[in-house]
């Protein structure tokens, strides 16, 4: 499915499907021998999509060792299942200690941008007083109220939905729902980046400075290298999982074309930047880090906390 300026999705197509895929990861990921994290709404959500493919692969009927695989494929590719849940638990870990941290230092207003089937405002430990807004486009936030509220599911923080098309205008919506500019908040736009035009990264990065008090703090990531690599990674996983009914290309979900880094855009604007490469989340987790290709892949990936001075 390519893109187009006003495409949609549901939690089964297109950049929806990819959600649910990562959220796959993060079921898979909290049920291994001393797991990273811990979300024990991941399974249910992704059940609750009803795409086969995500089931079949939460439920073991398909494996890195699954028969029909290419027998041409090498079996450490990068987006063998088990490297892909690795990369899920850092990446979800990265966030969520971002977030706590964050709220330790006294923030108490949290944005997260395309929230997608993310369980934070209902999983993670929030201090009293904490608002959490959650972005994204109208069906995905419908879904998952209702899919959270059939489990039963509590927020752990005050949860302000705002249903709306990042391309729209989201500033004043959150905005309307609450957001309040004068003090400091914590944002998050995990796993978006790449989803974006590039003059549009930059328009979201500017949107985020303009509603930010000092203090403010911004989580991201990005390629270091743009896009190219990612191309063939995303290509390679069409190919590792199209045949067993996983039939999202990524690649024609993503946007290129020459775009400033996010570490330098946001350090431009005034930010203060820490950034670290995923091949040096993956050790320090003690997790296995690839050689060669995978490795390249990992260093690639730079994920950053910025904080506005």
């Amino acid at each position: 499915m390519t893109r187009t300026d006003q495409d949609t999705w549901d939690l089964a197509s297109s950049v929806g499907a990819t959600a649910t895929w990562v959220a796959a990861c993060r079921a898979l990921a909290g049920k291994q021998a001393g797991a990273l994290i811990d979300d024990p709404f991941a399974d249910p959500l992704v059940r609750a999509v009803g795409a086969d493919f995500f089931i079949k692969v939460l439920d073991g009927e398909i494996t890195d060792e699954s028969g029909g695989l290419d027998p041409d494929a090498d079996p450490d590719v990068e987006f063998n299942l088990q490297r892909m849940v690795n990369m899920m638990a850092v990446r979800t870990r990265y966030f969520d200690d971002f977030f706590t941290d964050a709220t330790a230092a006294g923030i108490r207003q949290v944005v997260i941008l395309a929230s997608g089937l993310d369980s934070r405002p209902y999983r993670l430990a929030w201090p009293q007083g904490t608002v959490v807004y959650e972005v994204d486009q109208p069906a995905v936030i419908e879904f998952k109220t209702t899919a959270l509220s059939n489990l039963g599911a509590q927020p752990t923080a005050e949860r302000r939905t705002v249903a709306v098309d990042l391309r729209d205008d989201w500033l004043n919506a959150l905005r309307q729902a609450g957001f309040d500019e004068t003090k400091p908040a914590a944002w998050s736009a995990e796993g978006l980046l790449m989803y974006l035009p590039p003059e549009a990264q930059d328009r979201l990065f500017d949107a985020i400075t303009t509603l930010s008090a000092p203090g403010s703090r911004l989580a991201t990531e990005y390629h270091r290298d743009g896009m190219p690599l990612l191309e063939k990674r995303a290509k390679a996983m069409a190919k590792r999982w199209g045949q067993f009914g996983f039939d999202t290309d990524v690649s024609a979900l993503v946007y290129h074309g020459e775009r400033t880094p996010a570490a330098d855009y946001l350090s431009a604007a005034g930010w203060e930047i820490t950034a670290r490469t995923r091949a040096d989340q993956f050790a320090k987790a003690g997790l296995p880090v690839p050689p060669g290709e995978g490795l390249k892949a990992l260093e690639n990936h730079v994920s950053v906390i910025a904080v506005l001075r």
